[in-house]
């Protein structure tokens, strides 16, 4: 609830704080004495537009200050407040809530939540959820489409199954999503794949095989020098053993003289088997020579099919396993072969894919359509309950004739909307697709007209009283701000309606501006709005009344300028009844 209000330099306030009660508070005073500051100063706490010329003459500045008691730190109210404070990075003791809102002539506001600076919008987002103000220069929350919904929902108990509806909405959209893009990128995917088979295919068809490009580049030497190598390789075998004077009958000859010389000093002995040895291995490598040499073909033909095969090879190597990532061999080609053949073979059960995509989204739409009807079907049962009842606690508010109507329509699909996410004419959304507005005639004999469009401030204050009456202890809300409610109205209704706003008062808190000694009897906490001059300035006050300053204030709005002991008695009966009933309203 509102604990506190401080309003400083703010219109014709030079300084003020108001410590609210929970119940029902009462503000009364004079016509002119100040009383729709308090709903300006509200408005601005709820992220309303501040303007410089709500500075009081002679200051720089006007600061609106509030303290909200949220209650237990692990109550609903005082999670959702956490919950909205952390989204904004803003700490919190679970508890309390501190906001400030300063204006300054030079058009530069700011913005304090919990002592962190912060911005309009996100002030509007923490505390616009806490207060409902109605009054005639508010934008309320009845003008507002958006929050009927919310109204009707919380009146229905339906929170749980629009969160279910959300979540399967969510699953649909995703679904919905997925298979697009699966389709979106059809074409781009035929043209990938037809790419990667010509690909693999002409990998395949160059017959690689790694470490293939050593092999030939080998062959292709030998090739390229096949005359010379048959050249010099029988050149060495005449030197070694056929020709004249060869090498082998050279060494022969030597042998020859000094074998029988070993026999005459042994130290030749070692020498004769060196040299021995080394005839053999001459005539050995002749021999080999000779055979390499027969072997070796001048074959024009086998090099140039072995250099088309290194240039393929060459070609491979480039367009597959060169640059930053590549090896540039035939074996990094044919790792390159293996992924596109993967990739491929994920195209190819694409068409598998697909279908897993569109089994999901029938599921899903399916699951969406039976909580969209569910949540359709109940809210149509609730809107007729809602209005009849809300009718009825119109006619004893004063406004006899007067008729609330509940009108829930299909939002209608829009021009590129998914078809999965339509069903005829209806589009689906996490909150449904309904869409629901709050109709009212005012007058017996009227058409029903969008309630911002008919309302006057008295006549949408007792309309909020009305619902607020009806939807008890459903509503989030914990402060209400009544502003003109007792506009066009008096006698026995005007204690109707403080009677109707003590039983809101049971379960929230609320603050009632009034000209009506009726409605404010039945106040828990009355505070008095008074103007006064001083050192030729003129400044606003407000005050709690105690029991005999209470009596005082609703004797002078009974009988105006002259109170007499009569209207003194009057006013003591009027208080004491108003309490007698609100003791017995809440047994």
């Amino acid at each position: 609830m509102l604990a506190q209000l401080r309003i400083r330099g703010f219109a014709i306030v030079d300084e003020l704080t108001v410590e609210l009660a929970a119940g029902m508070n009462v503000l009364t005073g004079e016509t002119g004495a100040g009383k729709s500051i308090v709903v300006d100063a509200v408005g601005l706490l709820r992220g309303g537009r501040a303007s410089a010329d709500w500075i009081r003459t002679g200051v720089d500045e006007a600061r609106v200050e509030a303290v909200f008691d949220l209650g237990d730190a692990g109550g609903k109210l005082a999670r959702g407040v956490a919950a909205r404070l952390d989204a904004a990075g803003i700490e919190s003791d679970g508890s309390t809530l501190l906001v400030r809102r300063v204006l300054q002539r030079t058009g530069r506001g700011k913005v304090f939540i919990n002592g962190a600076l912060a911005t309009a919008a996100t002030l509007a987002e923490v505390i616009a959820p806490l207060i409902d103000v109605a009054g005639q220069h508010e934008h309320q929350s009845l003008t507002d489409p958006v929050r009927h919904l919310e109204v009707l929902d919380a009146f229905a108990g339906l929170e749980s199954t629009r969160a279910e509806c959300a979540e399967r909405y969510e699953a649909l959209r995703a679904a919905v999503a997925a298979l697009s893009d699966e389709a979106g990128a059809e074409g781009r995917r035929a043209e990938r794949e037809d790419w990667l088979r010509f690909q693999v295919r002409e990998i395949d068809d160059a017959k690689l095989v790694a470490g293939q490009e050593t092999t030939l580049a080998a062959e292709r030497d030998r090739l390229r020098a096949a005359e010379r190598l048959t050249a010099v390789s029988g050149m060495a075998v005449d030197v070694l053993y056929a020709g004249d004077e060869a090498v082998s009958d050279r060494l022969a000859g030597v042998l020859r003289e000094l074998s029988p010389l070993a026999a005459i000093d042994a130290q030749l002995g070692p020498m004769v088997e060196q040299l021995e040895r080394a005839r053999v291995e001459v005539d050995d490598a002749a021999e080999a020579l000779r055979r390499y040499g027969e072997k070796i073909q001048d074959d024009p033909g086998r090099l140039g099919e072995v250099e088309d095969r290194l240039a393929l090879i060459g070609r491979m190597v480039r367009k597959h396993a060169s640059g930053p990532g590549g090896a540039g061999t035939v074996a990094a080609v044919l790792e390159r072969r293996a992924e596109m053949a993967e990739e491929l073979g994920n195209f190819e059960r694409r068409d598998e894919r697909r279908a897993e995509l569109g089994k999901a989204v029938v599921s899903a739409r399916k699951a969406a359509l039976e909580t969209h009807a569910k949540l359709s079907e109940a809210r149509l049962a609730a809107g007729r309950d809602l209005a009849r009842r809300t009718t009825q606690g119109l006619g004893s508010l004063g406004m006899k004739g007067a008729k609330l109507d509940v009108r829930i329509e299909p939002r209608l699909p829009r021009e590129g909307d998914a078809p999965e996410l339509c069903d005829t004419g209806k589009r689906m959304g996490p909150a449904g697709w309904d869409r629901v507005e709050l109709m009212l005639s005012a007058n017996l004999g009227e058409e029903l007209r969008p309630l911002s469009k008919v309302a006057s401030g008295g006549e949408l204050s007792r309309v909020m009283l009305a619902l607020k009456r009806v939807l008890a202890r459903a509503d989030a809300v914990t402060t209400y701000l009544f502003d003109e409610v007792d506009a066009g109205i008096g006698g026995g209704v005007a204690e109707v309606v403080g009677r109707e706003l003590a039983k809101v008062a049971a379960h929230g808190q609320v603050v009632c501006i009034t000209h009506l000694a009726q409605i404010a009897a039945f106040a828990d906490a009355h505070f008095l709005v008074q103007k006064r001059e001083s050192a030729g300035r003129t400044a606003t006050s407000v005050t709690r009344l105690g029991d005999g300053e209470r009596e005082e204030e609703v004797a002078r709005m009974l009988g105006g300028v002259k109170i007499t002991a009569k209207t003194r008695e009057h006013a003591a009966e009027m208080l004491r009844a108003a309490r007698e009933g609100d003791r017995l309203a809440k047994r």
